[in-house]
């Protein structure tokens, strides 16, 4: 696993921000992410902006039973989302998976 990979996937471990300075908790957080799915650093093809969007393991072409906290971003598919700067559904690569933010999810029962 690269070290960006890393650092996004334990947002506590990096005050919550990846190297960018954003903030992927608040990012998550945000109604622009989605409401469903797992949590993932995604790249929009139209724009090139990258922000904290949910996807299910079906829409990235992945089995419902996969372990998303074990999930590589390389193995999951673009999936289509809203980009609110780009005015549409667009498609979008995922970056990174995530699975510290899953966790703290999960520990807080959400």
């Amino acid at each position: 696993m690269s070290s960006r990979a890393s650092e996004l996937e334990s947002p506590k471990a990096s005050g919550d921000a990846d190297r960018d300075g954003r903030d992927l908790e608040a990012g998550l957080a945000s109604p622009v992410a989605g409401r469903f799915g797992i949590p993932v650093d995604a790249v929009c093809v139209r724009c090139g902006r990258t922000h904290v969007k949910r996807a299910s393991l079906e829409e990235m072409d992945q089995s419902p039973e996969a372990n998303s906290v074990t999930l590589e971003a390389t193995d999951c598919t673009s999936f289509k989302h809203v980009c609110y700067p780009c005015e549409g559904a667009t498609w979008w690569n995922p970056v990174a998976v995530l699975s510290g933010l899953l966790e703290s999810e999960r520990e807080r029962g959400e």
